[in-house]
């Protein structure tokens, strides 16, 4: 397998990405659950409902060209940050 290798460009052409990480819709969010029970029965916020707890993964990347960036994006999401059986993702360019 060929393994790709990132310039490092020194506060140059940086470019900064946020990740969104989150379960797919239908999958069960235990996560957000034990979230939600906490807010409605211990701290008294029985309004809140359907709770969903995800992540983010916040990247500079040396690249400027937005389709070298989802490019790579995709990859890194796909090889490591998400699991594509039960998260889905986006991704935000920040600066």
């Amino acid at each position: 397998m060929a393994t790709k290798k990132l310039s490092i460009v020194f506060l140059k052409n940086m470019t900064k990405i946020r990740i969104n990480i989150a379960l797919k819709k239908g999958v069960l969010d235990t996560q957000g659950k034990a979230i939600e029970n906490v807010l409605n029965k211990n701290l008294g916020y029985s309004q809140i409902s359907n709770v969903r707890q995800g992540k983010f993964v916040e990247l500079e990347l040396p690249e400027t060209n937005e389709q070298q960036i989802k490019q790579i994006v995709q990859e890194i999401c796909d090889k490591l940050l998400v699991n594509t059986v039960i998260e889905t993702y986006t991704y935000q360019i920040i600066s």
